[in-house]
Parts: C-alpha cells; sequence; structure tokens
C-alpha cells in the first residue's frame, strides 16, 4: 500500500515551530524604523515580559511605547544574527547591532555586541531579554564620558 504524499493533519516538527517564530522575529528587528515598529503583534504574545539593560516592561502595548521612544531618533539599525541556541521553547540569538543614532556619535556607525533570550508559547515570544555592553552602546559613544570610558577599558586589561 503506496503513503500519501501530503499529510496535512502531521503536526510540525518542533524545530521547524522555533524556526519559523525565530525567523519572524529577525524579520520585525531588521525592518523596524523610527517610522514603523513593523507588527509586532505577530510576534510577541500581549503580555510579554521584555527587559534589556534599560528597562522592563510588561505588555504588549507597553513594549510599543518603548519601542516608539527607543526608534525616535535612530537613523538606522540592523542586526547581524548568529546561529540560533535553543531548547525547548527557550532559544538564544547572538546578534551585532549595527547602529546610527542621531544623538550618539553624530550619527557614525557603531557596532553592539550581544545576545536575546526569548521564550515562547503559542508560536508567540512571552520573554525577551536583551543582554549587551551598556557602555559599549552609550557611555563609550558620549563625547567626554566616551573618552574616560575608553581609556579606561584600554588600561583596565
Amino acid at each position: 500500500m503506496s503513503q500519501p504524499q501530503d499529510r496535512p493533519n502531521t503536526p510540525e516538527l518542533p524545530g521547524l515551530h522555533l524556526q519559523s517564530v525565530t525567523e519572524r522575529f529577525k524579520a520585525l528587528f531588521n525592518q523596524m524604523s523610527s517610522d514603523d515598529l513593523g507588527a509586532m503583534s505577530e510576534v510577541y504574545h500581549p503580555e510579554v515580559t521584555f527587559t534589556d539593560p534599560f528597562v522592563t516592561v510588561q505588555g504588549l502595548e507597553a513594549l510599543e511605547v518603548y519601542f516608539d521612544g527607543a526608534y525616535g531618533n535612530v537613523i538606522e539599525c540592523r542586526f547581524e544574527f548568529s546561529d540560533d541556541i535553543g531548547s525547548g521553547n527557550d532559544i538564544c540569538l547572538p546578534w551585532v547591532m549595527k547602529l546610527r543614532h542621531k544623538r550618539i556619535r553624530r550619527g557614525e556607525l557603531i557596532e553592539v555586541d550581544g545576545i536575546t533570550r526569548l521564550h515562547l508559547e503559542d508560536e508567540l515570544v512571552t520573554v525577551h531579554r536583551d543582554y549587551f555592553d551598556a557602555g559599549q552602546l552609550l557611555y563609550e559613544n558620549l563625547p567626554v564620558l566616551g573618552s574616560a570610558v575608553r581609556w579606561l577599558r584600554k588600561h583596565a586589561a
């Protein structure tokens, strides 16, 4: 007896499910701009918890407000993601952010290394935590403080 070619009732493999969520997440962050935050509701759960070195916010609406403010002076922002690392519904995405911001280094390109940890439920992100060195993003790139921080990093090693 031959096997049917199409198996519509076959459950999706967990790796494929996670891949589709991470691909949507990566696409969202590489198309976000000061004019358009994108379809965040297609990636995030309404009760998402977001944390980065500056803030923790609860809920999709609060996250949209935070990103709206964070992207307000962004000239350009893109992420180069490395391979996903994950187990079950928990995924880590290493990245390098390439950012041009009106108030940081007069709009010159800066790079920041980081990693995002996601927890997923029902194909949506319920927990998003970003880990990165705030000094690499801000303190090293401010006019007076930046020189001091760069000098300290150079001489502390």
